[in-house]
């Protein structure tokens, strides 16, 4: 039914949730595991006295990234198959779009559950997966802490 499980990250606390639960749908159905994280691209930074470039900016969530994706893959169980890729764009897109290009056959992510002022200004990256996705998008709560 499933050979390959997207699970994205960005490295949030709780990950290992949504990791465990992708974890054990594979080992079911062995499948790939397939983590993903997105170097958050877009230009967060239009002032020259907000302190930081738009480089050391994407610089920084390359490292970020990265240690998701590293942090993410130590939370699968040892017999699964993983692999990893890491996007740049703005995650929401990327993350469909990696939908069909691993090809996935399944979505496991974390969402925050934000609502109000919260959920309208970070906007839910999870909620577009859900919408967007044109496979199964399984979405895990997290906690913040």
């Amino acid at each position: 039914m499933y050979d390959t499980i997207l699970l994205p990250t960005d490295g949030s606390d709780g990950i290992g949730t949504a990791a465990r639960h992708a974890g054990k749908i594979a080992d079911r159905f062995d499948a790939t595991v397939h983590v993903l994280s997105v170097v958050d691209t877009r230009n967060r930074f239009e002032s020259p006295s907000s302190g930081l470039s738009a480089d050391a900016w994407v610089e920084a969530e390359r490292d970020r990234a990265e240690a998701a994706i590293e942090a993410t893959v130590a939370e699968l169980p040892d017999s699964v198959s993983v692999e990893t890729t890491r996007r740049e764009g703005v995650p929401k897109t990327e993350i469909v779009d990696a939908v069909t290009d691993v090809p996935a056959d399944l979505v496991v992510m974390g969402t925050h559950g934000r609502t109000g002022l919260d959920h309208y200004l970070i906007g839910s990256v999870a909620e577009t997966v859900v919408r967007e996705s044109p496979v199964p998008v399984l979405t895990v709560q997290l906690s913040d802490g």
